[in-house]
């Protein structure tokens, strides 16, 4: 259900803005996508995992409120962002 170390630094690189960087909203939000995915591929095998189901709808949450903050700021920023990640909006 999490995602490993490796996968994590693999994400941090990619979408880093700068060197060093694990902080901007464009880092976090590709690493709760990474666990969504991870969560909604449990749920395949697991429908009635309700405790982790709500584990989940505050991480999309906390996910939406991020993309709206960088809507906010930079359109552009944002809709390469979800492009990159394939989010729908």
């Amino acid at each position: 259900m999490s995602i490993t170390a490796e996968r994590k630094a693999e994400l941090i690189k990619e979408y880093a803005i700068k060197e060093g960087d694990t902080g901007s909203p464009e880092v976090q939000v590709a690493i709760l996508t990474e666990r969504i995915n991870n969560l909604t591929e449990h749920f395949k095998g697991h429908g009635k995992d309700n405790h982790s189901r709500r584990g989940l709808l505050k991480m999309v949450a906390s996910r939406r409120s991020l993309l709206d903050y960088v809507k906010g700021k930079d359109e552009a920023r944002y809709k390469t962002l979800i492009e990159r990640l394939g989010v729908r909006r």
